[in-house]
């Protein structure tokens, strides 16, 4: 026979609040039954055991592209063009550059740079970007490349993925987003990007990563065919290989945006705010290794970013000057810095402008 719901979440407030780590039977409960204002109160109070401070943290950022071309198929994506796609693109070192003055004038800390996997581009060409970047704009942090990305680099050179990051480190640079996660399950993976492999395609390299000295965030994407197992499936593996590596700085979930996806058509319902809070607090309590859960402002709302800061969020995220990915799947939301820190302080708390490895930088 189950527990009642109320003495489930009591067991789980107490494992909580004695410092023991939950299991996947408490995760399970959290993502399907828990009653949810019940959950966030919880999620809100390990979030200020764990950082005490009203504060809530956030990023002058850009998000550019350096191209869209790419051969992964990914049924989620709306972004990629095949090679040889009329609108397929590979912008030049020279262009991208021009994209990172552009943020570093409007003030931006990090550029976030992404890319399609595109076998005709050369390692030289990504490392010439970072090398350059910390040239000529030595205030910006490259936080350039997903794991996906770091693969195709090295099956384009003959490299190992552990000798591209060397390279990539000795150029400059130091993070590594958390892209092209997804979930981090083998079966989910298989259905929605069967190029991409399985799980440990992306642990591998941040594993790798984190040995190198490197910091990079850990990702998730739900709202399409996974179920709460696949969820929980994640969640583990990102834990603990941050047991191992310790050098995971955030969590960061959103939920999937199926317009003009191939994918689109296998979405039966929208997962909403209910569900993404459901999932941040869930992963804020079974996370207890992970420093900074980050709210999703951009992918959910600024409504929802807001409520979301009092359910285990302590970071707003970034201004995203320029974002093409979702903008590809009809899903476009901009913020002004001005925007931003009133929105935090509506929400309760003093905005904190922060580095890419979440050093505080200015008190707003």
């Amino acid at each position: 026979m189950s527990l009642p719901v109320a003495t489930a979440l009591d067991g789980i407030q107490e494992r909580v609040e004695g410092g023991r780590r939950l299991d996947r039977q408490d995760g399970l409960h959290l993502l399907t039954a828990a009653p949810l204002l019940e959950l966030g109160a919880l999620a809100h109070a390990a979030r200020f055991r764990r950082l005490p401070e009203p504060t809530v943290t956030f990023v002058i950022d850009s998000n550019p592209n350096y191209t869209n071309v790419c051969v992964t198929d990914c049924q989620f994506c709306a972004f990629y063009r095949k090679p040889g796609d009329p609108e397929a693109y590979t912008l030049t070192v020279d262009q991208v550059l021009a994209k990172v003055e552009a943020a570093a004038v409007r003030g931006a800390t990090t550029v976030l740079l992404q890319g399609g996997h595109n076998p005709a581009l050369s390692l030289d060409y990504y490392l010439t970007l970072v090398r350059e970047t910390r040239r000529r704009f030595p205030q910006v942090t490259p936080h350039f490349f997903t794991a996906s990305e770091i693969r195709t680099m090295a099956e384009v050179s003959g490299l190992s993925v552990r000798e591209v990051l060397a390279r990539l480190r000795h150029a400059g640079q130091s993070t590594l987003p958390g892209g092209g996660a997804e979930i981090l399950s083998a079966r989910v993976r298989a259905r929605i990007e069967p190029k991409k492999g399985g799980p440990e395609t992306w642990l591998d390299v941040h594993r790798e990563a984190h040995r190198q000295g490197f910091k990079s965030t850990a990702t998730m994407m739900y709202g399409h065919v996974e179920g709460p197992e696949d969820v929980l499936d994640h969640l583990d593996a990102i834990r603990t290989l941050q047991d191992d590596t310790g050098g995971f700085t955030a969590f960061v979930p959103w939920s999937f945006k199926p317009g003009r996806t191939l994918l689109e058509k296998w979405i039966r319902q929208y997962k909403g705010p209910t569900m993404y809070l459901r999932v941040l607090a869930t992963a804020r309590l079974y996370l207890d290794n992970f420093p900074h859960v980050q709210a999703s402002w951009f992918s959910e709302g600024k409504p929802t970013g807001q409520v979301a800061l009092h359910f285990g969020a302590d970071d707003w995220g970034g201004t995203l000057f320029e974002e093409n990915v979702h903008r590809a799947a009809d899903y476009v939301n901009t913020i002004t810095v001005e925007e931003m820190t009133t929105l935090i302080r509506e929400a309760g708390f003093t905005p904190v402008q922060r580095t890419t490895a979440y050093e505080p930088l200015r008190v707003f």
